[in-house]
């Protein structure tokens, strides 16, 4: 017995010990492609606020030459004078002072444009990230079309555009890294989000697609379905409600930069980054269709009074 218990506890030890070398390894890998990340060019949609701008502080401090991109122009330069004000002005690492193109994601017309201007910044882009998006809350039979056409301008057609204008100069010097801020309504559908859903569920159909087109081309694909904290200006607002307990339950923008950060070291394919409930509800979604529709139907009375707009 005395034999079995030592043996036990070795293998205890041992297990202990493989799971600390790994978790080091990691860390060390996260460490190591971090230092790849400075001086590559960072290009990040909606970058004024909420988590566009927590990603712009973080991959700042790494060394990153970034382009700043927003519809309001004061505001990225506000941004812009904060990160040179905080910049230790006798650090040993060079900090860049980030670049502005100032375009509507919205207006599909104008990203073409907006990529000749990005690509001029640098001559290359390195890392996009695609973060600028609209949230929206309402039943389906009082949400006008007009307001279905603009989520999903922004929210879809918006980083499509700007992905395949900036693709061909990618695959033409077979690198760079492509990231899209998901939602986990990319994977699964509450009531009342519907224009929401809708795009985010595109979003995700097109950048898996876009992943295996262009394996082949070593450009790696980072899809990030998150459950943010909007009312911490996650992503730009076109409507706001009554906040639910899932939108405050949301992942903190600061906490959710840090993890786009780990992903785009570490190139990571998908990163769902929610609580355990999201993330049940995604599995339940796929194995137990049946009882997930209803789960969500059972719910719908109540969402739907929290659409009511004040």
């Amino acid at each position: 017995m005395d034999r079995l218990a030592g043996a036990g506890g070795g293998m205890f030890h041992l297990l202990c010990a493989s799971m600390g070398f790994l978790l080091l390894y990691r860390l060390f890998l996260c460490l190591r492609k971090g230092t790849e990340l400075r001086d590559a060019v960072v290009v990040i949609t909606g970058a004024s606020s909420g988590l566009g701008k927590e990603c712009v502080k973080v991959f700042h401090a790494a060394g990153a030459r970034l382009v700043l991109c927003g519809r309001d122009a004061s505001r990225l330069q506000q941004v812009v004078q904060e990160l040179t004000n905080k910049s230790p002005q006798t650090s040993s690492k060079l900090m860049y002072t980030p670049k502005t193109v100032v375009f509507d994601l919205a207006d599909t017309s104008a990203v073409g444009r907006a990529a000749e201007e990005i690509l001029a910044c640098y001559g290359q882009v390195d890392v996009l990230i695609n973060n600028a998006g609209i949230s929206y809350r309402g039943n389906i039979v009082d949400t006008q079309l007009s307001v279905q056409r603009e989520v999903m301008e922004t929210n879809y057609f918006g980083p499509v555009a700007l992905t395949q204008a900036l693709l061909p100069s990618m695959i033409q010097r077979r690198s760079g890294h492509i990231v899209v801020i998901s939602s986990v309504q990319g994977k699964i559908a509450i009531p009342c989000r519907s224009a929401y859903a809708a795009s985010k569920h595109a979003t995700q159909a097109y950048f898996d697609c876009l992943r295996a087109e262009i394996d082949q081309y070593g450009i790696p694909v980072t899809s990030y379905p998150l459950e943010c904290h909007f009312y911490s200006d996650c992503n730009t607002k076109l409507y706001v409600s009554v906040l639910d307990k899932t939108t405050a339950a949301g992942w903190d923008p600061k906490d959710v930069a840090q993890s786009v950060f780990r992903a785009v070291s570490l190139k990571s394919k998908d990163v769902v980054l929610a609580g355990s409930v999201p993330t049940l509800a995604i599995y339940l979604r796929t194995l137990v269709p049946t009882l997930f529709f209803k789960i969500m139907s059972a719910r719908t009375e109540n969402t739907v009074l929290q659409c009511m707009y004040v």
